[in-house]
């Protein structure tokens, strides 16, 4: 009994240092849409997941994730310049295809028929959008958040093409040590 109450006392705690420190707006929008969908009350789904972290079964949902999610491959529009950029928010920041789709059309405008290829990894994202992005609505997308992270949006520098050539390797030749000693080079 004595190890539950030292159980509760620390949840109590850590709920109240949550509390005090963070916006919890998406997680309420996130249990009352859950609640919804299985037709119950807000407080017996947070019930059940005081039941899942007591049972230490709560993080499975969210942690494996070992597989990327398969990129959208769009055909965009011809005509259109599309440039890559890469956002400060991945998979470990629980964001999915769509929501970056609906984040980036309500607050820049974008057409959805012109955001094409979404890598989602782990800690960012890369996406093509097109060239002429005004620079308001670039600074505007630097600060808006997905799930409490800040997208923090930056083009992506192309790489140089040019070392995909043949590489030529510079120095000795194999074998040139032995002729190298028989030189009195060594």
């Amino acid at each position: 009994m004595i190890g539950y109450l030292n159980k509760e006392e620390s949840l109590k705690k850590h709920l109240q240092q949550i509390l005090n420190s963070r916006n919890l707006d998406s997680q309420k929008a996130l249990i009352s849409a859950i609640a919804a969908e299985l037709e119950i009350d807000s407080l017996t789904c947070a019930a059940a997941l005081v039941h899942l972290i007591q049972a230490g079964d709560l993080a499975t949902p969210f942690t494996e994730q070992k597989t990327e999610p398969k990129p959208s491959l769009k055909i965009i529009p011809p005509g259109i310049k599309m440039v890559r950029y890469r956002l400060d928010v991945g998979s470990k920041h629980q964001i999915t295809l769509e929501g970056i789709k609906k984040v980036l059309i309500e607050e820049s405008g974008v057409d959805k028929n012109n955001i094409g290829n979404i890598h989602i990894h782990g800690l960012y994202t890369l996406i093509d959008l097109p060239d002429e992005m005004p620079p308001d609505i670039f600074q505007h997308l630097k600060s808006v958040e997905i799930n409490q992270h800040k997208l923090d949006i930056r083009r992506v520098k192309k790489r140089n093409k040019k070392r995909a050539g043949p590489h030529i390797r510079r120095g000795r030749r194999p074998g040139s040590e032995v002729s190298d000693q028989v030189s009195g080079k060594a």
